[in-house]
């Protein structure tokens, strides 16, 4: 009975995540609205009560922390006249202001949308073959469209930043204070070394690493 409700909540998360995320106008909301969605995805993760299911949801949740931190850090150095630039037409051709934040946050995107060689892609894997083993290959089909469609949203973003002109009245980088770079710097790093190298957190979240 339980794990009826327990998948009943998980499939909400991601529709309800994947499709609010897809009507934002505001970048902060739309990273927001997919941690719904992400919640989702662990959850799946949780249900299968397997050693492979919990210690990659475990991983999961660590290294989404991480991307989603360095994530709302960029997005926090985007700024106009009145403060943080959250709207996305504000992004439009950021590349071209500002190469290396556009480069950034597109890294961090991709990880969000579980693109390969950045953790992001690692944490869904690992939670998705968990779940297959377990017998629930219903319930990750409806997380690989919720991802698809996530990954919609994010794409849309990194299109405007490198393939728009920008406005010229259009925001600021602003120069990053020590917190904000270390955040951004170590959430971008896990990111890309646990995308690349994920074995020994794998293995550490196996063993009860992230609780003990």
């Amino acid at each position: 009975e339980w794990n009826g409700v327990l998948w009943g909540v998980a499939i909400a998360s991601m529709v309800i995540g994947a499709v609010l995320g897809l009507t934002q106008t505001d970048v902060k909301r739309m990273i927001a609205y997919s941690s719904v969605a992400h919640a989702g995805f662990l959850l799946i993760g949780s249900i299968t009560l397997t050693d492979e299911g919990l210690s990659g949801t475990m991983f999961y949740l660590m290294t989404y922390g991480f991307t989603t931190i360095a994530a709302f850090g960029v997005v926090s150095l985007v700024r106009n006249a009145d403060g943080e630039a959250t709207h996305l037409s504000q992004w439009a051709g950021l590349a071209k202001r500002s190469p290396i934040t556009a480069a950034v946050f597109t890294f961090l995107l991709l990880a969000h949308a579980g693109i390969p060689l950045t953790s992001g892609f690692i944490g869904k894997f690992v939670v998705f073959a968990a779940a297959l083993r377990s017998g629930m290959a219903p319930l990750v089909v409806i997380a690989l469209v919720a991802s698809a469609v996530a990954a919609f949203f994010y794409l849309r973003v990194i299109v405007l930043m490198y393939f728009s002109e920008p406005a010229s009245d259009g925001p600021t980088v602003s120069v990053p204070g020590a917190f904000t770079t270390v955040a951004i710097t170590l959430g971008a790093a896990v990111t890309l070394v646990l995308g690349v190298w994920p074995a020994f957190a794998l293995d550490w979240a196996g063993a009860g690493g992230f609780i003990f």
